[in-house]
């Protein structure tokens, strides 16, 4: 929980045999029987998961694939191997997601 004034997070206290939340501005806050596992359970349950899509930035290039036969792939280049040797090419199909990859 955070702070209404400040914004800060509000730490636990036990004060005269009362749990409170605090504040390093001043603000309290009485708990009313509420433990901090049930505040922070209650604050657990209420988030949601955000789900993205995967968006493709590697540029694209007309290759077939060994797969599907789609024309297009996306591309990206990789060292994998000594640094006096070239780079691996590797290829991702825009249709079907088959990777592969091409040694110079």
């Amino acid at each position: 929980m955070f702070c209404p004034k400040c914004g800060s997070i509000l730490r636990p206290r036990e004060k005269a045999g009362k749990k409170t939340l605090y504040c390093s501005c001043g603000f309290t806050k009485g708990l009313d029987g509420e433990s901090i596992a049930e505040i922070k359970e209650k604050n657990q349950q209420a988030r949601k998961i955000e789900v993205m899509e995967a968006i493709e930035t590697n540029p694209k290039v007309k290759i077939k694939c060994e797969k599907c036969g789609n024309n297009i792939a996306y591309y990206w280049t990789q060292q994998t191997r000594g640094a006096d040797e070239p780079e691996t090419r590797f290829f991702k199909c825009a249709k079907c997601n088959y990777t592969w990859r091409e040694y110079a």
